[in-house]
């Protein structure tokens, strides 16, 4: 026979696989591999003999290298397997190399099964089924890779185990996407006219609320014969011209069991600790952001944290709570988890921090003391230190005296007392003589300035058993109870007259609770102005009144349940805000001067 021109020559006819699950073809020349003729391959194919098995992977690894060289020698030449990929919409063979199906029948591959994930010596992966259907067209010896062309027999087949085969639709990822885009857009929208709208519906009911309660606006007269003026919003077209500050309703949520409450004005975000709905349910913080639409995010609280009676806003984005659980908590508002927790002897009612020293921090007990802890060194406090009387400290602010100096500002049921921040007194001071007819529930001030304070009375509970009865009236405090309109209490202004020294002075009444410490605010309005608030018992709602007259200033909203916190937080950019909270609402004000 003569020989064989050298050079390229023409391919033979494409072969193509009519087995619906495949969809590939490849093209042969006329060479080693084009007829399973001239290589040991064939040979062994025909006679039907299979190598033995004790030289497996030496022999492969031998026929794989003379392979491999004769392809490359070949393809230099033109002369060696050209080999093409089909995948539908005229994809490459490297795109679907790289794509996470089975690039033979572009189906997803398995962890188990016939279509089980494989691989053959060249490395590139298939589904088992669609190589083993490979090799039955090829004669069930060999066949070659359907992306590079390099040989492999039924042997070579490597099964890959993969704990889980995870294969991503990208369609429905790019509709994921494009939802998402079109959703943020909206939440946007959405957000604009929702804070349009808050503003006109907070004006609206602003000028209602004046209006109605101007027209229930009495004179009472009391068992003692005395008569007092029940405040009301009537006063306040009266006193802008004397006042410039103005409430506007930014947020208004529907809580369940809420408590206590903090504001982070600089960062526009509200802690809001409660109950989380159900029998048992547990004791949790809202995270709300004052600058979204959304609802609270609810963050679960260490099981031995229990009720949450005190929040305090640190400065870099923290927060200081105490609990009943005997715990004084910082809470990290970056990563929304407790981060230190310090151990305290018995339950804490109160907490606060200097704003200057945001280590040094204070925790008021159930027991009277106040205990002073460093937070670098939570392990043990600092200072503890005795009070006046076994009644718990239910309010703590920290202050400073007219020499600059740090003080800790305290109320119990006896009054407001002073206390050295350093632990270097032997015991406080208290601001008014003690009266034994009342009961002192709250105490209002400015931070850090300790000169005009406003305490918060009701007339002292007769119990029939005497003072061994008074704590119980602390645990009936812990839960908010219909109290219809409660009873008369009263609110004095106290006016620091020297360094040392405090002076009681302006009174007026309102409804105040039977049982609860409700929290009051004081709230600046610029020009050395301030209002002072407290959520009225039977108006439900809260009410302000001028200091250091307390001559009635104007009324909020009104809640369906008795108001149990206020808080006001002053912004850096001026004005601040006031938050309000009930059994069953949050409502956030903007103070403007």
């Amino acid at each position: 026979m003569p020989p064989r021109p050298r050079g390229r020559r023409a391919s033979p006819p494409v072969l193509i696989l009519e087995d619906e699950d495949l969809d590939f073809e490849v093209s042969y020349s006329e060479g080693e591999d084009g007829d399973d003729g001239g290589g040991s391959d064939s040979s062994s194919s025909s006679s039907g003999e299979e190598p033995e098995e004790g030289t497996d992977v030496e022999d492969g690894e031998r026929s794989d290298e003379g392979e491999e060289e004769g392809q490359d020698d070949s393809v230099a030449e033109g002369c060696g397997p050209a080999v093409q990929s089909r995948v539908p919409g005229g994809a490459t063979a490297e795109r679907a190399a790289n794509a996470p199906t089975c690039p033979v029948c572009m189906e997803p591959w398995t962890s188990e099964g016939e279509h089980r994930i494989s691989c053959i010596p060249c490395g590139h992966v298939y589904g088992r089924s669609c190589l083993e259907r490979w090799l039955t067209q090829r004669g069930n010896a060999s066949a070659t890779c359907p992306q590079c062309g390099r040989r492999f027999k039924h042997k070579d087949i490597i099964n890959i185990y993969a704990p889980e085969v995870a294969v991503p639709n990208n369609d429905l990822e790019k509709q994921l996407w494009f939802c998402r885009q079109k959703l943020e857009s909206l939440e946007e929208v959405v957000l604009k006219q929702g804070k349009l709208l808050d503003e006109i519906i907070a004006e609206k009911n602003h000028r209602s609320a004046d209006v109605g309660v101007s027209k229930r606006q009495k004179i009472a007269e009391h068992s003692d014969g005395r008569t007092y003026l029940e405040p009301s919003a009537s006063a306040s077209a009266a006193s802008a011209s004397g006042n410039s500050c103005r409430f506007v309703l930014l947020k208004e949520l529907s809580f369940d069991g809420a408590r206590v409450m903090g504001i982070d004005a600089s960062n526009q975000i509200i802690l809001a600790s409660g109950k989380a709905p159900g029998v048992a349910g547990e004791h949790v913080l809202r995270k709300i952001s004052m600058l979204s639409s959304h609802e609270a995010r609810t963050i679960q609280l260490p099981p031995d944290t229990k009720v949450v009676k005190d929040i305090c806003i640190l400065p870099g984005g923290s927060a200081l709570f105490a609990s009943l659980g005997k715990r004084l908590s910082l809470f990290s508002m970056t990563i929304n988890s407790v981060v230190l927790q310090c151990n305290l002897p018995v339950p804490a009612w109160s907490c606060s921090a200097h704003d200057c020293d945001s280590h040094r921090v204070y925790a008021g007990l159930q027991d009277g003391r106040v205990l002073v802890f460093d937070t670098r060194q939570p392990s043990r406090p600092l200072h503890s230190m005795a009070g006046l009387s076994k009644h718990l400290v239910h309010t703590l602010h920290s202050v400073t005296d007219n020499s600059g100096s740090k003080k800790v500002l305290s109320a119990s049921a006896i009054g407001p007392c002073m206390w050295d921040a350093d632990g270097n007194q032997s015991s406080p001071k208290l601001l008014l003589e003690d009266d034994n007819q009342r009961v002192c529930f709250s105490l209002a001030c400015a931070p850090p300035s300790s000169d005009l304070l406003v305490a918060s009375y009701r007339p002292k509970a007769d119990y029939s058993s005497g003072d061994t009865a008074a704590p119980s009236q602390a645990y009936l405090s812990q839960m908010p109870t219909q109290s219809g309109a409660g009873k008369l209490g009263q609110h004095t202004v106290i006016r620091r007259t020297g360094n040392a020294s405090f002076a009681e002075g302006s009174t007026c009444h309102s409804n105040v609770s039977e049982v609860r410490m409700c929290k009051s605010a004081t709230v600046p309005c610029g020009n050395d102005e301030h209002l002072f608030a407290y959520g009225d018992e039977s108006h439900r709602g809260v009410l302000t009144w001028r200091l250091p007259s307390l001559g009635v200033h104007s009324g909020l909203i009104p809640h369906r349940q008795p108001i149990l916190d206020l808080r006001y937080a002053g912004s850096q950019a001026g004005g601040g805000y006031l938050g309000c909270l009930s059994d069953d609402k949050l409502q956030v004000y903007r103070v403007d001067r």
